[in-house]
């Protein structure tokens, strides 16, 4: 039985194929195969085991992991007492398997790897959303690593999240570059409006920005790197006209003062660039 998944804009069998191809040294002089299972262990050798968590996490892409293994061997058996987006005590067990030793051991890494780093980012996301304390809606960015956007963004919806523009497309931002080549906050968003555009992010770093930005069509005011004391200027200043969003320089250890600064939301990049991977093993055992 195959583990349904679905993301927009997601191709699981794409990913599970392409990443075990990388593995597995598909198209390379001697690639194609797992050298060692297939030299150590006997053909019709079954294992048992089970993936569990070496801390306390949130968890995110356990369903991915199944689809490696069952990409490998289709007749495994998976259970998982767990699903995504829960947070776990240490040594609790996330999956148990049970399958053809061969295919278990040559998707395990590729698994891990998956789970490991989605369980990261949802994990730091969760502690992000928790020490806004209700202030404010967490968002990510488009800082991801090239190709696993969807994934990504995937995690930090389980760690509380909220996603925020999945590409170009979806939104106008005007940034500082922009606003440069436009020759201003004001007539780049003049123009985003004039193209019919509905929702225009416009970044402002100065006070002094809001106010031609909002009177040039502007829906949303991302405010760069501002201390929480501007923050709440800039937010009595708006008003209301406009969503406003914090951005730039956010930690975990300063996002409270900026969540409670009073604006709408708060973006974070470092959800996704800088999440360490989470601690968690799969132990096999002879089944």
């Amino acid at each position: 039985m195959r583990m349904s998944f679905t993301l927009p804009g997601f191709d699981l069998d794409a990913f599970i194929t392409t990443t075990l191809s990388e593995d597995l040294g598909i198209g390379l002089p001697g690639g194609g195969r797992d050298v060692t299972s297939e030299s150590v262990i006997p053909a019709d050798a079954r294992f048992a085991g089970v993936m569990d968590s070496r801390e306390a996490i949130t968890v995110a892409g356990l369903p991915l992991a199944a689809a490696f293994f069952r990409h490998l061997d289709p007749a495994c058996k998976i259970d998982m007492p767990v699903q995504d987006g829960q947070r776990v005590a240490p040594g609790t067990a996330l999956m148990r398997i049970a399958g053809n030793a061969r295919a278990l051991l040559t998707a395990e890494r590729n698994a891990l790897n998956t789970v490991q780093h989605l369980s990261g980012i949802a994990t730091m996301t969760r502690a992000h959303v928790e020490a806004m304390h209700g202030h404010a809606t967490l968002l990510d960015t488009r800082k991801t690593i090239p190709g696993l956007r969807a994934l990504e963004k995937y995690a930090t919806r389980m760690g509380g999240a909220t996603n925020y523009r999945m590409g170009l497309w979806d939104a106008v931002m005007i940034k500082d570059n922009h606003v440069a080549v436009a020759g201003g906050v004001g007539p780049a968003v003049a123009r985003a409006k004039a193209a019919g555009v509905e929702r225009i992010i416009c970044e402002v770093d100065r006070i002094d920005q809001i106010e031609p930005a909002i009177a040039a069509g502007a829906t949303h005011i991302l405010l760069d790197n501002m201390a929480p004391t501007m923050l709440a200027e800039a937010v009595a200043l708006v008003a209301g006209r406009a969503a406003t969003e914090a951005s730039g320089g956010v930690r975990l250890d300063n996002i409270g003062a900026i969540a409670a600064s009073g604006v709408d939301y708060v973006s974070v990049g470092r959800l996704m660039q800088s999440a360490p991977a989470a601690d968690i093993g799969l132990d096999f055992e002879l089944a």
